[in-house]
Parts: C-alpha cells; structure tokens; sequence
C-alpha cells in the first residue's frame, strides 16, 4: 500500500488498475487536509486542480477519470474519454482501454466491477440512499450481469454508522430479512452495516465472488475522510481503468 492509496485485495485480470485514495498527500488546507479531490465542496479550486494533478501523476492515469456529478440515485452512464460535461449519476462503467471510471466518497460505499475476463469495469457510489435505490443493480445490469466481481472499499462501519428505523425499514422492503445488518440501539435508532447491506444486495443478483469490506472512515480521521464525522471535509476517489 502507498502512503495514499489502496489497491484492491482481488484476483483481477493483469489489465485491470484500480485504486482508492486515502486522505494523504494533497496540498489542501484546513478541514480539506490534504488530498481533497471534490471540487463541490468548499475547498480552494487551486488546491483541487493540484490535487487532481498530483492524483493522474502518481496513478499514471491514461485520461482524466470521469467525474459524475453524485446525487444518491442509480443511474449507470457509460464513462468516455471526454471529462464533461459531468452527468448526474452514481455510477459509469466502461469496456474502452483508457477510460476512468470514478467515484468520490466520504463515508459512503464505493464499490468496484470488473469480469473475469478483464475487460467491463465499473465504480458505483453507493451510500446507503443509494444502495435503496439500486445503485448496485443498475451497475451490475449495465454491465451484463454475468461473471463480474466487486470491492467494497472504504466507508463508515458498522459500529458507527447511527440511523433511524426507517433506513432499516426501507432495506427490510428492498431485501426482506436484512436484520444481520442492523443492530438495535433503542426504539428509534439502529447501527446499520453497509458492508454488509452491499454484500446482500449483490447477491440477490448474482454478484457472489466480492472482495474488501474491512475499512471504517469514521473511526481514522489519519487515513480517511468522513462527512459524519466532520461535517466539512473533503472527499476521496476511487478509480478503476483497462489497461
């Protein structure tokens, strides 16, 4: 593991690069220290233009990644080697060497395609509105549905992740029984896992062969972004390219 960035723990293909950034080796300032790579959030544009550069320079990234513009639903838009305009979506997905598919987090899930075959690759935004909607079905479907594996990379954990009884409800109508995922706290408020809601989900449409999952930003403010955790922060990438 680089000082910032992960690689996927995943048997795919040689061709496949994939990568998560953490919070590390920026040039940002304050809340957004130090590898902040959103430009919607509050940061200085300049230190985002660098980030982003030091981000191509130190991945040897083929073209700028594709940069969506996220909103918590389940759109899937096909990635190009045009940088924008930058669609409203929660995923791309790709079968062209040198396209970058992206997403940005903060806590919640980005989770990574690829098929065996090494040649579909797609990145699903997927917090835990965004796995309600189906973010992770529309992706899988997007990209044929057969033969694909995912990593889940870093979010917020099960042990910090508070929400009310109606996230639980509204996974309990999309899954049925889902309560492995959700732990009580009191009538009103539950811990949910979205490690383990992804899991559930991918399963449900053929996706069993998945990869990472053990990560918690909340808890490691050093290493990772978290939006829950503080509020203003900035955002990290996570990427995935055929070769």
């Amino acid at each position: 593991m680089s000082q910032w960035w992960i690689q996927p723990d995943w048997p795919a293909q040689p061709g496949i690069r994939a990568y998560s950034t953490l919070r590390a080796g920026g040039v940002s300032q304050g809340a957004y220290a130090s590898l902040n790579l959103a430009a919607h959030v509050g940061d200085d544009p300049a230190h985002v233009a660098a980030n982003r550069h030091r981000l191509r320079e130190g991945l040897q990234l083929p073209a700028e990644p594709y940069w969506l513009t996220q909103v918590h639903g389940n759109k899937a838009v096909r990635a190009s080697a045009k940088p924008d305009p930058q669609p409203e979506a929660d995923a791309s997905f790709s079968d062209e060497p040198g396209v970058v598919c992206a997403v940005m987090t903060a806590d919640c899930l980005p989770v990574l395609f690829c098929d065996r075959e090494g040649i579909r690759v797609a990145a699903s935004h997927a917090g835990w509105r965004g796995l309600a909607a189906g973010v992770l079905e529309s992706t899988v479907q997007a990209l044929g549905g057969s033969d694909l594996m995912a990593w889940l990379g870093p979010s917020i954990g099960a042990k910090a992740f508070e929400v009310g009884g109606e996230v639980r409800q509204s996974f309990s109508e999309r899954l049925g029984d889902c309560d492995g995922a959700f732990l009580q706290i009191d009538e009103l408020h539950w811990l949910a896992d979205l490690y383990s809601l992804a899991r559930m989900t991918l399963a449900r449409v053929g996706v069993t062969e998945i990869y990472g999952g053990d990560e918690c930003t909340f808890s490691n403010p050093r290493r990772f972004f978290s939006y829950r955790r503080d509020s203003q922060t900035g955002r990290m990438a996570t990427l995935i390219w055929r070769e």
